[in-house]
């Protein structure tokens, strides 16, 4: 959400609703063995008035959690996806 003076409100999902309605569980079992359990994956979403126009997932098969590779999530990606997205509206 964003406020009167421009500012994003981050909201948590301290119990997972979000997390599992989008479908981003991280259900690898590597981080439930080491009692990491009901963590989402490393994602971003792109969506215009509840419509998502992108979604992007830093996930591999050797690193599940993204953590090793966010660059798909991260700041920059995101904005390029928008950028491209805005372009081929036009």
């Amino acid at each position: 959400m964003i406020d009167p003076n421009g500012m994003i409100q981050f909201m948590g999902d301290p119990e997972g609703a979000l997390t599992r309605t989008l479908e981003m569980e991280l259900n690898h079992p590597g981080p439930h063995s080491v009692g990491i359990i009901g963590r989402c994956k490393r994602f971003a979403v792109y969506a215009v008035n509840g419509e998502v126009k992108y979604v992007a997932v830093s996930e591999r098969e050797d690193d599940p959690a993204g953590d090793d590779y966010p660059e798909d999530t991260l700041a920059e990606a995101l904005l390029d996806a928008i950028l491209k997205h805005k372009n081929d509206e036009l």
